[in-house]
């Protein structure tokens, strides 16, 4: 892995995305590990008696692939996430395909920090979390060994 930016190598508007196919597997992997095993995410039986009619994913399992962004990406490898705010704005389903994106929207060199828009839509530009992130990138790393 790429060591990550530090916040003098990154620009306002810098942004990157991500696309993923919500699975079943994910999808109960993410309830044994989190522990939200809410019949809404794992039996169809109950799922079709709610106003969804069928399974939801879980909505952190969702915004859970801002946090691959952005310790991976954008700012990268040794950045900390400070803080996340999130909106659920519809509901993600089995088989959907969610585009993450996290976008730098503000950048406070004094005291290290990054604010990003974090968004995801589905496969028809829908968009499902919305929020914002607050990370603090890697200091940079000098030549000198």
């Amino acid at each position: 892995m790429e060591p990550g930016k530090s916040i003098q190598q990154l620009n306002l508007g810098d942004a990157v995305v991500m696309t993923k196919k919500i699975v079943d597997e994910d999808i109960r992997l993410f309830a044994k590990v989190s522990g939200d095993e809410n019949p809404i995410h794992l039996d169809e039986e109950y799922a079709a008696t709610t106003r969804f009619k069928r399974r939801i994913a879980h909505g952190h399992y969702v915004a859970s692939l801002f946090s691959t962004l952005l310790g991976t990406q954008l700012p990268g490898q040794g950045s900390i996430y400070l803080s996340q705010s999130i909106k659920y704005m519809a509901p993600v389903y089995l088989g959907d395909v969610i585009t993450a994106e996290v976008k730098v929207s503000e950048m406070n060199e004094e005291r290290n920090r990054v604010t990003l828009e974090t968004t995801a839509t589905n496969q028809d530009g829908v968009v499902v979390v919305k929020g914002v992130a607050e990370i603090m990138p890697p200091k940079e790393q000098s030549n000198v060994k």
